[in-house]
C-alpha cells in the first residue's frame, strides 16, 4: 500500500471510529485528570474532616473550619500562576511535556502530605508546611485542566469535539469517587482514633502508584495535530500571556464568567455539605461521603448527556442553559441540606452536580474555542483559574460564614449568583 493509500486509510479509520482511533489520547486526558484530581479532592475531603484540629488548633471547631478551608483556598491563588507557567510552555513547547510536568508537581505535592507533622509535634511550621504542599497541588492543577482539555479537543474529529473535551472532564467525578471512596473504607475498617491518628494518611501516599499510571500513559503520546500545524506556520508569541492580555482580554473576561458556576456548585457540594452535615448536623462520616459519591455518579451522567448535547447544537447554548438551571437550583439548595437527612441530602447534591454537567460537561470546548492556538493553552488555563477564584476558593468560607449568621438556607444563593454569571459569560461569547 502507498503512503498516500496509508493516510486515506487511517484518515477513513478515523472518520468511522473517531473513539477507537483516538483512544490512546482520550485516555491520556481521562486518566491523567483523574489522578490529578484524585490529589486535589483528597485535600478537600481532609480539610473538612481532619485538617482543622491536626493543622490549625484553636477555641473553637468553627475557627478550625474556617482556617482549614483558608489553606484550601490557598491552592486557588496558586493555580493562575500555574496556569501562566504551564501555558508559556504549553503555547511554546507543546501540550505533552507541559503535561506530564504538572502530573509530577502535582503528584510530589499530594505525596509529601502524607508525611507532614501536625501541629502537636512541631508547632507553627506544621500548618506552614501544608499550605505551602497546597500550593503545589494548586500550582500544578493550574497548568493541567487547560492541557488535558486541549490535549482531547485539538484531536477531536468534526462534530465531535464536545464529547472529546468531556473526556477530561470526566476524570472530576472518577476522582471524586476514588478519594471519597477511599476514605470511606478507611473510616468503616478504623475507630475515629486510628483515622485522626494515622489512617488519613493512606490516601495521600496511594496516589504515588496512580502518578505513575498517569505518566506511563502520556508519555506515549504524540503532541495535539492543532499545535503542529500552527508550529507550521510560524513561531510561537515569546510571553503567551503577553499577547494573551494585550490581545484578547475580552474572550479572558467571558471565559472567567462561564467557568465561575462550575466551582460554586462543586465546593458547596463537597466541602461545604461534607462539614456542614458531618459537623452541625451530626451525622456519620461515611454516610455523608457515601452519598457525595452516589451524586457523583449523576454529576457524571450530567457531564455526559451535555457534552452530547452540546455536539448536537452548540456548547455556548448547552451552557447558557446550564447556568440558567443553576440560579433555580441554587434558590432550593440551602433549604434542601436543612432538613437535614441523608436523603434529603443526597438528593440534593445530586440534582446540583447533573446541573454543574451542564456548565461543566461542554466546558472544555467552549473555552477553547475563545481563544486562537498560539495563546488557547495560557488563555483557557488562566480563565478556568481565575473562575475557580471567584466561585470555588471563598465559596466554603462564604457559606460558613453565612450559615452562622443567617441559616443554612442561604447558602444557595451564591450558587444562583454563580449561575448568572455563567450564563452571561457563554451568552457573550462565541458560540462554537
Amino acid at each position: 500500500m502507498t503512503s498516500e493509500s496509508s493516510v486515506l486509510a487511517d484518515t477513513s479509520e478515523r472518520s468511522r471510529n473517531p473513539l477507537r482511533a483516538n483512544a490512546r489520547v482520550l485516555t491520556a486526558a481521562l486518566v491523567g485528570t483523574s489522578v490529578e484530581f484524585y490529589d486535589f479532592y483528597l485535600y478537600v475531603t481532609a480539610a473538612a474532616l481532619v485538617f482543622g484540629p491536626l493543622f490549625f488548633p484553636a477555641a473553637s471547631r468553627e475557627a478550625q473550619l474556617l482556617s482549614a478551608y483558608l489553606s484550601f483556598g490557598l491552592a486557588f491563588v496558586a493555580r493562575p500562576l500555574g496556569a501562566i507557567a504551564f501555558g508559556h510552555f504549553g503555547d511554546r513547547v507543546g501540550r505533552k511535556a507541559t503535561l506530564v510536568a504538572s502530573l509530577l508537581l502535582m503528584g510530589g505535592s499530594t505525596m509529601a502530605i502524607a508525611f507532614l507533622p501536625t501541629y502537636q509535634m512541631i508547632g507553627w511550621v506544621a500548618p506552614l508546611l501544608l499550605c505551602i504542599l497546597r500550593f503545589g497541588q494548586g500550582f500544578g492543577l493550574g497548568g493541567e485542566w487547560g492541557g488535558a482539555a486541549l490535549l482531547a479537543v485539538e484531536n477531536a474529529p468534526r462534530g465531535w469535539t464536545a464529547r472529546f473535551g468531556a473526556a477530561p472532564q470526566l476524570g472530576s467525578p472518577i476522582g471524586l469517587v476514588a478519594a471519597n471512596g477511599l476514605f470511606v473504607l478507611l473510616g468503616l475498617a478504623l475507630t475515629d482514633t486510628q483515622f485522626l491518628s494515622w489512617g488519613w494518611r493512606i490516601p495521600f501516599v496511594s496516589s504515588a502508584a496512580l502518578v505513575g499510571i498517569g505518566l506511563w500513559i502520556r508519555l506515549r503520546i504524540s503532541e495535539t495535530a492543532a499545535f503542529s500545524a500552527a508550529r507550521n506556520h510560524g513561531p510561537p508569541p515569546m510571553v503567551p500571556i503577553g499577547s494573551l492580555l494585550s490581545h484578547h482580554k475580552r474572550p479572558l473576561l467571558i471565559g472567567v464568567m462561564g467557568s465561575v458556576s462550575a466551582f460554586a456548585i462543586f465546593y458547596l457540594c463537597t466541602a461545604f455539605a461534607l462539614s456542614y452535615a458531618t459537623g452541625s448536623l451530626g451525622l456519620r462520616r461515611e454516610a455523608v461521603l457515601g452519598a457525595q459519591m452516589f451524586a457523583y455518579l449523576a454529576f457524571a451522567i450530567g457531564i455526559v448527556t451535555a457534552a452530547v448535547r452540546a455536539d448536537a447544537t452548540s456548547p455556548a447554548a448547552v451552557i447558557r442553559m446550564g447556568g440558567l438551571a443553576t440560579v433555580v437550583v441554587g434558590l432550593g439548595f440551602g433549604t434542601g441540606l436543612h432538613f437535614g437527612t441523608v436523603t434529603t441530602i443526597t438528593a440534593t447534591i445530586a440534582l446540583a452536580l447533573f446541573t454543574m454537567g451542564f456548565v461543566y460537561g461542554p466546558l472544555s470546548a467552549w473555552l477553547s474555542a475563545q481563544f486562537p492556538v498560539e495563546v488557547r493553552y495560557t488563555g483557557s488555563s488562566v480563565a478556568f483559574a481565575l473562575g475557580g477564584i471567584i466561585g470555588g476558593a471563598l465559596t466554603p468560607y462564604a457559606a460558613q460564614i453565612m450559615t452562622t449568621h443567617y441559616g443554612v438556607q442561604t447558602v444557595g444563593l451564591l450558587m444562583s449568583v454563580a449561575g448568572l454569571c455563567t450564563f452571561l459569560g457563554a451568552r457573550l461569547g462565541r458560540a462554537d
